[in-house]
């Protein structure tokens, strides 16, 4: 990958934070090389509460500027460097990208990601107790409604948003995979979500987070399988 900045940036994430992979995920499509700082946000360490007062990653230190916010962060990569875009042209194309942003990052996250990768991981990791069933149970459920909502979506379009890989696509990614690190989504559910899936995990710009390891939590054999 060349660099098209110079190699002083640096990110500071979680490997399975969904809103650290989504900007990943940009920065890699858009061959912005930086360096990956592992950072226990939790434990809101004073130099990084003063990168960032929210306690919150990731965290995009491009030369002097600091960032944050996923969603902010990958509209500011978008700007600076268009090419290859993951925003289309049309402005109604563009409400619908950022429309579904929000929906992976709202209430798929409210609803799935928090009830499964907090219950199962993220409570073990920041000593939090045993997972809540109830939660565990709950995101289950919820889960199978958002795959088949997918799979409408994908009935109709080449990618999520549109005909065209956009940042829609990197933030249901970003979240199925930290999910699929832990085994906690049935592919066999939807062929077509599948299909799109194994597109996305196929890019090179993928290909980090299929590198990911998190002490204690061993990567299941098909994670980082391109014909899981």
């Amino acid at each position: 990958m060349q660099n098209s900045r110079p190699a002083t940036h640096r990110l500071y994430h979680f490997p399975l934070s969904p809103f650290s992979r989504k900007v990943r995920l940009s920065l890699a499509e858009k061959r912005i090389e930086v360096e990956l700082v592992e950072e226990r946000y939790w434990e809101q360490d004073p130099e990084f509460m003063r990168r960032n007062p929210a306690g919150k990653v990731p965290v995009l230190k491009l030369g002097n500027r600091m960032m944050s916010e996923s969603t902010a962060i990958c509209e500011y990569l978008e700007e600076v460097q268009p090419d290859p875009p993951l925003l289309p042209q049309s402005v109604d194309a563009r409400y619908e990208v950022r429309r579904l942003v929000g929906w992976f990052d709202d209430k798929f996250n409210r609803e799935v990601t928090s009830k499964l990768l907090g219950e199962r991981v993220f409570k073990k990791v920041m000593g939090g107790g045993y997972p809540d069933s109830t939660n565990v149970k709950a995101g289950a459920r919820a889960i199978k409604y958002h795959l088949d909502y997918m799979a409408w979506l994908l009935d109709q379009r080449r990618w999520l948003a549109g005909n065209e890989l956009s940042l829609a696509d990197f933030a249901a990614a970003a979240h199925l995979s930290c999910l699929d690190y832990i085994s906690d989504v049935d592919w066999n559910r939807s062929e077509t979500v599948k299909d799109w899936y194994a597109k996305i995990k196929s890019r090179p710009a993928f290909r980090s987070l299929l590198a990911d390891q998190l002490p204690g939590f061993p990567q299941p054999a098909h994670y980082a399988d391109l014909d899981f």
